[in-house]
Order: structure tokens, then sequence, then C-alpha cells
């Protein structure tokens, strides 16, 4: 009778084991994330773009990013290089985040790259550093500026769409990511700010646009000239040109930029709004985006908001390409 309670109770402890093993193991529920998806903030993947980081070696308690990434997968570990991307020079800052499985790690911009503002690469990779599919990568950066614009930025999430997605392996010094539709994710093409409230009612928004392409070997690629279409809430429409010599372009809307005719503020006058869109003029040229505005009303005026988003994706492009380093990471997972 003993041994009978006994092995009652064995059998118990073990079903509850198994029970616990199986709530803990279980698939998410609903249908899987189509591998054949287009490029988005709101999926995983495995390359992530985050469209803004930056701080400040004087004052980082105002002007900071908090870099967000977390490894979705419940089973496997996740090898993740990093890439830092200077906006104004496009120079090349790297290091590997190492992921358990179900992990999520954060970092502030101010403790790895001070004084830097720009955009940021990560790329899943096997031990060689080449890499892989693995599009279990989700992301976000917390990003404050000392003029006042703050947002939480979700990372763009791009698949890889093959198992291979290059050509590589543990001899290869450098590899080429296609963004193409058959390797990884088409990249964008024309992107768009949804609404632009008037400069007039205190509000100020910032562009952050960011060109998608070159080598973070020798240098990213600078985004050279873009046109631009910004339309009034009546559905008039100006268009403008301006050439960017740099990689990650950013300013505020105003009379100084984009030159209108007549001036943006005339053309979005108090209380009224607007929106637009952007592409580069150089041939399959892709884009990726944000927008942030501040309003110092926004705690005591009921029409006054902080806040910013990543800009939408009208049209994408199978052109883009990244040539990023090859090396082991350090993780000995």
């Amino acid at each position: 009778m003993r041994n009978s309670c006994k092995l009652t109770h064995t059998l118990m402890a073990l079903f509850a084991l198994l029970v616990l093993s199986s709530v803990a193991l279980a698939a998410d529920p609903g249908v899987a994330y189509p591998t054949a998806s287009p490029v988005s903030d709101q999926k995983a993947g495995s390359v992530l773009f985050y469209n803004l980081y930056s701080s400040s070696v004087s004052a980082p308690n105002s002007q900071n990013s908090r870099v967000n990434i977390t490894n979705t997968n419940p089973t496997s570990v996740a090898n993740v290089h990093i890439f830092f991307v200077d906006g104004a020079t496009c120079s090349i800052a790297d290091s590997y985040i190492c992921l358990t499985e179900n992990q999520t790690a954060a970092f502030l911009a101010s403790d790895v790259d001070p004084g830097t503002t720009g955009y940021i690469v990560a790329v899943a990779t096997n031990d060689f550093g080449c890499p892989i599919q693995f599009n279990w990568l989700i992301g976000d950066v917390y990003v404050k500026l000392s003029s006042g614009h703050a947002a939480n930025l979700t990372a763009e999430s791009f698949n890889a769409r093959t198992a291979t997605p290059v050509a590589c392996d543990g001899a290869s010094i450098t590899t080429i990511l296609n963004f193409d539709d058959g390797f990884y994710d088409r990249a964008p093409r024309t992107i768009a700010v949804s609404n632009i409230p008037s400069r007039a009612d205190a509000n100020d928004t910032l562009v952050i646009l960011n060109r998608v392409g070159g080598s973070l070997v020798t240098g990213a690629a600078t985004l050279g000239s873009i046109f631009g279409i910004v339309y009034d809430d009546a559905e008039n429409p100006l268009s403008f040109t301006f050439t960017a010599g740099v990689c990650q372009f950013r300013s505020s809307l105003s009379d100084n930029f984009p030159r209108l005719a007549p001036r943006f503020q005339q053309f979005i006058p108090a209380g009224r709004s607007g929106w637009a869109k952007f592409y580069a003029l150089g041939e399959n040229t892709a884009l990726s985006g944000a927008v942030i505005n501040y309003n110092p009303n926004a705690g005591t005026a009921a029409n006054a908001f902080n806040g910013g988003h990543n800009m939408h994706k009208l049209t994408l492009t199978t052109s883009a390409q990244l040539t990023i380093p090859v090396f082991p990471s350090n993780c000995g997972f």
C-alpha cells in the first residue's frame, strides 16, 4: 500500500512537471508570421535596423538612447553582430551581443558609443560570423534629444528568406546582404510622414532619413539627392529637392527646410496640417526613416502632443545591399 502511494505521488509529480514543461515550451497561439513578408517594425527578423540613436558626452541625462534587443526563440541562442553607423561621417563601430533563449538585453548609447548620432544595424550570425536565417529578433530604442524630442522607435525588421541567405563560410572576410526579396526582405524605396502639424502651433517636427546600403566595413553609403512632396490638408502639393552627403539626414520642418514656394509655415498655417513623402533620386536607392514631434505645450494644451514613429513605407526596392565584415563572435555558447 505504501509503495502504491509512493508510485502515485511520483506519477503525479511527473505529470505536473510535464504540464509545466509543456506550458513553458508550447508554441504561441495563432498562425506563424510568414517568412515571405515585407520589411516591418511589427515582426521578428534576422536583421534589425534602428532608425536613430544618440548620446551626448557632456549631457547624457538630456541626450541619450536606450537600445533594446530580444531573442524570442525559446530553444536557440543568438549571436548578434551590431553595427553603429555615425550619421555624419558614415564610419562604423561594431560589437557582438550574445542572447540566450528568450533573453532580452538593453544598453545605453552613452556607455558603448558616446557622443555619436546615427543608426544601428543588428545581424544574426553563426559562430563564424556568417549571417544566418534566424527570424526571431525584435528590438526598439528609447531616444531623447537635448532639443526636447523623444520617442520609442521600434526596430525595422528584415526576414532572411532562405536557410543560407549569404555566401559565407569560416574562411570569409566579408559577405553581402541582398535585400532583394529572395535572400532578405526588400528595403523601402519611398517613405512617408502621415501627418505634419503646423509649426505655428508650437510643433517642432524632426525628420530623420537614413540610407540603407553601402559597406559596414569601409563606410555606409550616403543619401545623395532626395526628392520630396509636401501636401497640405486640402490636397495641394509642393515639391522640393536637396542633396545630403551623409548617410543620416536630420532636420526640423520649418521655413529653412524643406525649401518650398510658398514657405513651409505659410503652406501649413496655424490650425492646419499636412503630410509628406520622400525618395532618393539615385537609381533604386533604399531609405528608412522616422519622425519625432516636440511641442512644449503638451502638458497644458489639449491639441499639443509629443512622440514619434518610423516612417511609412509606400514602395520597395530589390536593389539594396549591405556589405559586412565576417569574424567569429565571442559568445562561446
